[in-house]
């Protein structure tokens, strides 16, 4: 098992703050910023790929803020709508650390 108690640390902290700044936020809002990141991330990827509109390490550092703001946005997402971001990610992982795609392309062994 892992040790994710820093993001469970991360979420409380992140709570208080949110109820401080966006006291009337929608619990699915969060979605839409989620979106808006995971396009901002997707443009930086794909402009590094094709080597135009910005050096590696512009578009390096574009990326490593979308992926930080989409984490962001998704703490926003389980608190509003009361999930416990680490114990999703713990109880995922376990369940999908089994899969064997290599040898079970079809369903991945479970």
């Amino acid at each position: 098992m892992h040790d994710l108690s820093v993001i469970y640390e991360l979420q409380h902290e992140h709570a208080v703050w949110l109820r401080r700044n966006f006291p009337d936020q929608q619990s699915y809002q969060p979605i839409l910023g989620i979106v808006e990141e995971l396009g901002e991330l997707s443009h930086a990827h794909l402009k590094m790929e094709q080597g135009i509109r910005g050096d590696h390490e512009s578009l390096f550092a574009e990326k490593v803020d979308a992926v930080g703001d989409i984490f962001i946005y998704l703490m926003s997402y389980c608190n509003a709508n009361e999930i416990n971001l680490e114990s999703a990610i713990e109880d995922t992982w376990a369940r999908v650390k089994k899969r064997d795609w290599i040898n079970h392309p079809d369903e991945g062994g479970e």
